[in-house]
């Protein structure tokens, strides 16, 4: 199956983009997760980005916080879908992060999610996959099922219990 690239640009942003992981298993899709920072070891960054195609990459999930360099400076390298993950940060709460990566100027898209928004992002990179994999979207397919379900499970519960007990 197609490979995703998943990097950010500190391990303290691996909570966050373990999510991403986390979806793409679900899916059973192939993936890479490493940590470059595109500020502090830009040839590292420009090696990745630039054999991300000859390593059977389809996307890239790039996760950044601050400056959010690294989806934007993916998605102008890598021909193919970059989805950007803005980090929640200590001084802007990631505000900042989700400007920069929407900010792209025209030529170079960047799909961006919410802030901390890495399991999206790895569903996302999957409807991606889905569109020239049938069996992929058979399982995109059963995961809404799923999600369905798991709210029909509650609305259930809240109907049977009435608010107040299921607040507790």
């Amino acid at each position: 199956m197609a490979k995703v690239g998943i990097v950010m640009g500190s391990d303290s942003d691996l909570p966050v983009m373990s999510k991403a992981a986390e979806m793409l298993e679900k899916f059973g899709i192939d993936y890479e997760i490493t940590v470059i920072s595109a500020h502090r070891m830009p040839d590292v960054f420009f090696d990745y980005a630039t054999k991300a195609e000859e390593k059977g990459f389809k996307v890239i999930i790039a996760g950044a916080g601050g400056a959010a360099h690294l989806p934007g400076m993916s998605a102008a390298i890598f021909p193919m879908p970059v989805i950007g993950v803005p980090i929640h940060s200590k001084a802007l709460s990631g505000v900042d992060s989700l400007y920069s990566i929407v900010s792209m100027p025209a030529g170079i898209p960047v799909a961006t999610v919410a802030i901390d928004g890495a399991a999206n992002a790895g569903i996302l990179a999957a409807k991606i996959l889905a569109t020239s994999d049938p069996e992929l979207l058979e399982k995109l397919k059963a995961y809404k099922e799923e999600l369905k379900a798991s709210v029909l499970v509650k609305k259930e519960k809240l109907e049977n219990v009435g608010y107040k007990e299921y607040m507790k």
